[in-house]
């Protein structure tokens, strides 16, 4: 079986961005697990904001094919008054079922504060929009800046195997097939 290509799409523009910082611990082990990985960092893109009417725009195109290229995906977010960042959104407005069809998709939000869930969930449902696939196993992390030391370890080892588990995951369900049950399929 040929070795999955792992991408995170880090959705925050942030310099020392925890999304960032925790997307790459979550890459760190699927290259340990044997994955080619890479991170996408929005903030090397040039993405205006998504207009249908504009035709095509270079550096869409280019984050379009990275994640089409891929065989999983991590999404990280920070939290933003409940929600995804507006430059993941942006970002993933510019994607679809080419995209993401069929794409194991990883999850991970990080907040300021201590409320993520929604986060996961608005993410989930937008995977869930383009038939990604999503790994039940998603990472939320509260209070951000006092989960990492001045080298942007992890202080708290049982939050680190999570994100951990997460890039793990990303490479062991990278190739799955979810076969839908359908009324052919029931005996």
């Amino acid at each position: 079986m040929k070795s999955p290509r792992v991408v995170a799409v880090a959705g925050s523009l942030r310099d020392g961005s925890y999304t960032r910082l925790a997307l790459g611990h979550a890459l760190d082990a699927a290259r340990e697990a044997g994955a080619s990985v890479e991170l996408l960092d929005l903030r090397e893109y040039d993405l205006p904001v998504y207009d249908p009417d504009a035709g095509e725009v270079a550096d869409a195109e280019r984050l379009m094919a990275e994640i089409r290229e891929a065989d999983a995906v991590l999404l990280g977010t920070p939290v933003y008054h409940g929600t995804i960042s507006a430059a993941l959104k942006n970002a993933l407005d510019y994607c679809g079922f080419d995209e993401f069809e069929d794409t194991t998709t990883g999850l991970l939000a990080v907040a300021g504060g201590g409320t993520y869930g929604p986060t996961l969930e608005h993410l989930r449902a937008s995977v869930r929009a383009v038939h990604g696939w999503t790994l039940p196993h998603e990472v939320g992390i509260r209070n951000a800046s006092e989960q990492f030391d001045e080298r942007g370890e992890f202080l708290d080892a049982s939050l680190e195997e999570r994100v951990r588990k997460l890039g793990r995951q990303a490479v062991e369900y990278a190739f799955i097939d979810p076969e839908p049950i359908t009324e052919h399929t029931v005996q």
